[in-house]
């Protein structure tokens, strides 16, 4: 692990249950090339995504398949459930926040429904990309090992 986020923000953590990824291995050249920012994925084993890090929710789009976190010393997080999910327009996610949230790792943001997901053919890859106020390499110790939510992977 290594260090990177100021100590205010206090680390971060998995936002989901399964086996951690390297970004370069998710199967979406948006992702995989880091053309939205540096950043890992996890392949999920469970449906509810939490919050990685101590922040305030600052997006999420009417398809709720995803939701952008802004931590108090400005790294901005976004977190992406699925590749084409958007497609869904929202059909099998269920928010528990909205935008102006003020959100503490390992509280639960979203849940999505693994029938539909199934029943679509939908990559369930979640994305963890920092978008904003980092831009440093990140290279994690968890990369091909099951995580579970709340495990803290950078601290």
């Amino acid at each position: 692990m290594f260090k990177f986020m100021n100590k205010q923000d206090g680390g971060i953590v998995s936002p989901i249950d399964g086996k951690c990824i390297n970004i370069e291995d998710v199967p979406d050249k948006v992702f995989s090339t880091r053309m939205m920012g540096d950043g890992f994925a996890i392949i999920p084993s469970d449906n509810i995504v939490v919050s990685p890090v101590d922040g305030i929710i600052v997006m999420i789009p009417n398809s709720k398949h995803a939701f952008g976190i802004k931590t108090r010393s400005g790294v901005e997080i976004l977190v992406h459930v699925g590749l084409d999910t958007v497609n869904l327009k929202g059909r099998g996610f269920e928010i528990f926040v909205k935008v102006g949230d003020k959100v503490k790792k390992n509280m639960p943001i979203l849940k999505f429904d693994d029938n539909i997901m199934d029943e679509m053919n939908i990559d369930k890859t979640t994305m963890v990309i920092f978008t904003a106020g980092y831009n440093q390499s990140i290279k994690l110790e968890c990369y091909d090992r099951e995580v579970h939510r709340g495990d803290t992977l950078i601290k």
